[in-house]
C-alpha cells in the first residue's frame, strides 16, 4: 500500500512540512512505505520529476529536495511494491509531456490481464510504457482517454480530465475485475494548472481550508477560503490531498469510495462520482 501526495495553491508554497517535517508527513510514512519515492513539481507549467528506488526517509536526495521545493503544484508519492521490483522505471510518478500521475493500490489480476490492458493505450503511446507496474499502465489508459477528447498538446479543462479519469477506472475494472478481489484504484494526476484524483479503495483524504493560517498576517492572498469550507465550485487559495490527513492546521475530509474531486486552473473545485455498482465485470 503506498502514499500520495498532492498540492495546488494560488501562490508557490514549500511543502517540506508535508514531505518531511511533520510528524506524519510523506517521508516518515516511507519507513513503512520503503520501495521508493518520487516528486514532481512544476516551474513556469513544466514538470520535474525526481524519483529514486530508495526508502525516502534515508535519502539524503529527498531531504535535500523537500527542503527546496516551491511550487504552485506537487505530486508526491512512497512506494509500497505490489507489482514490479524495485527499480527507478517502477517508481510513481510516471510522466508524459505535461501530465504526471501515481496510484495506490493494485490489480489483482494483472498478470493474466495486462495485455487486454495494454491493448487499451493507443499504439503510438504503448512504447513509452518502461517498467512493469500495473500503475504505469493505467496512467497510458488514462492518457489514451484524453487523447479521444483531444491531442494531449493542446490542453484540457477540469471536466475533460475527470471525465477520461472516470472512463479510465470503468475501462479498467471492466477488464480486470474478476473473482472474488476487485482492484483497488485510487489515482491522482495533474498538468500543473489542474489536479484531479479518485479514491478507488485506498483512503484518500481533501483539505481546502485551515482552522487558522500561521500566515495570515504576512500572506498576501489571505482570503475567507482559507479558513472556512469551500462548496463545490468555488475557488479556493489552496487544495491538498493525502493518503493520511497530516497533522497541523488543515482540516481533512475523507473522500469515499467511487468519489472524484478536482481543482481546475481557476482553483475552482469540482466533484463527481463513479457508481461502482454500475460498473461492468469481465467474464
Amino acid at each position: 500500500m503506498c502514499r500520495l501526495f498532492g498540492f495546488r495553491s494560488v501562490i508557490p508554497s514549500q511543502v517540506h512540512r508535508s514531505l518531511l517535517a511533520a510528524e506524519n508527513a510523506l517521508g516518515v510514512q516511507s519507513s513503512e512505505h520503503p520501495d521508493g519515492w518520487g516528486v514532481a513539481f512544476f516551474i513556469d507549467g513544466a514538470p520535474h520529476v525526481t524519483r529514486s528506488p530508495l526508502t525516502a526517509v534515508g535519502d539524503a536526495l529527498f531531504h535535500r529536495l523537500s527542503g527546496v521545493v516551491s511550487s504552485q503544484t506537487v505530486l508526491a508519492h512512497v512506494r509500497k511494491a505490489t507489482r514490479g521490483p524495485k527499480t527507478v522505471f517502477n517508481c510513481h510518478p510516471f510522466q508524459h509531456g505535461r501530465w504526471v500521475f501515481a496510484h495506490n493500490g493494485d490489480i489483482g489480476t494483472f498478470g493474466e490481464c495486462r495485455e487486454k490492458l495494454v491493448a487499451e493505450v493507443a499504439p503510438r503511446l504503448r512504447r513509452f510504457i518502461l517498467g512493469e507496474t500495473d500503475s504505469e499502465v493505467v496512467f497510458f489508459v488514462f492518457l489514451t482517454q484524453l487523447t479521444l477528447i483531444r491531442p494531449l498538446a493542446e490542453g484540457h479543462d477540469v471536466e475533460e480530465a475527470l471525465a477520461a479519469l472516470r472512463t479510465t477506472v470503468r475501462s479498467v475494472r471492466a477488464i480486470a475485475d474478476y473473482g472474488e478481489k476487485p482492484s483497488s484504484l485510487t489515482l491522482m494526476a495533474t498538468d500543473g494548472d489542474l489536479l484531479i484524483a479518485t479514491q478507488g479503495g485506498r483512503e484518500l483524504n481533501l483539505s481546502t481550508y485551515k482552522t487558522r493560517c500561521s500566515d495570515r498576517d504576512t500572506c498576501p492572498s489571505l482570503s475567507p477560503a482559507c479558513e472556512a469550507p469551500a462548496p463545490d465550485g468555488t475557488s479556493v487559495n489552496h487544495f491538498v490531498l493525502s493518503s493520511e490527513p497530516l497533522q497541523g492546521e488543515s482540516v481533512w475530509t475523507p473522500l469515499g469510495p467511487g468519489d472524484m474531486v478536482g481543482v481546475d486552473a481557476t482553483m475552482r473545485i469540482h466533484k463527481s462520482h463513479i457508481d461502482r455498482r454500475a460498473l461492468p465485470l469481465a467474464g
